[in-house]
């Protein structure tokens, strides 16, 4: 049988490429999102994956979501924690508000996505968690400061979780993606982008897809002596000592 994974925020963008990749390799996917239904509609119809729609930010909607999935799909194997919105501003202006959303759902949504399955995957002797960090959790950006923070946060809690999972099967990683070619890059200014590729060693943007073959490596079998990992995929834009 065919293990089972979910992508947060798996329809669109980044995590659209992940749920993909990962069907083509063999698992059956379960991608969630958060509000967009037209564009969840086509993504299910064009590609033959399964949808669910909860608030990765709630606990009880994340634990009432992964009930669903299990009981239409199977025991949950991998999760694939990418769901993440921005809410950018210098921290002088920078609303409670806003700092708490970025907060609740890119950070908060990992331990509410991984609680539900933990126990699962320990009694099975299996399991990856695999989070989409960011080149700016690894360095820093200017206007970021909750959503830096949240990014960075996912690679105290996935070196925290690699050493408890170890020896029962479980794997926790991260992929801190650098500037990648999605819908949200594409629509920043051209001198903006000119900008951005100029620092990018390689010389340009990186493509989902890419990120997406990241992932696949890291749910599989090969990658069983690989945890509490960062894997930056940045083009050389930002090298990690």
């Amino acid at each position: 049988m065919a293990r089972v994974a979910i992508v947060t925020g798996g329809t669109r963008g980044i995590g659209e490429a992940i749920s993909i990749a990962l069907k083509n390799a063999g698992y059956t996917v379960a991608a969630t999102y958060g509000g967009n239904d037209e564009a969840a509609a086509a993504f299910k119809e064009a590609n033959g994956i399964n949808v669910y729609k909860w608030d990765c930010g709630d606990a009880k909607s994340c634990a009432d979501g992964i009930a669903q999935v299990t009981a239409d799909l199977g025991d949950v194997d991998i999760v694939v924690n990418n769901a993440g919105i921005t809410r950018d501003g210098m921290l002088h202006k920078m609303t409670a508000e806003n700092w708490n959303d970025v907060i609740r759902t890119n950070l908060d949504s990992v331990f509410y996505m991984t609680k539900p399955v933990i126990e699962g995957m320990r009694e099975r002797g299996f399991g990856r968690i695999i989070s989409i960090s960011s080149i700016n959790g690894r360095k820093g950006q200017m206007g970021q400061a909750n959503y830096s923070a949240a990014k960075a946060g996912l690679l105290g809690f996935t070196k925290a979780l690699a050493q408890e999972g170890a020896r029962k099967g479980i794997t926790a990683n991260v992929i801190a993606p650098g500037y990648i070619n999605t819908e949200m890059v594409a629509a920043v200014p051209e001198k903006v982008l000119e900008s951005i590729v100029g620092q990018i060693p390689v010389g340009r943007l990186g493509e989902a897809a890419e990120i997406a073959r990241c992932v696949v490596f890291l749910a599989s079998d090969d990658a069983g002596f690989i945890t509490g990992a960062c894997l930056d995929a940045n083009g050389g834009q930002y090298m990690a000592s």
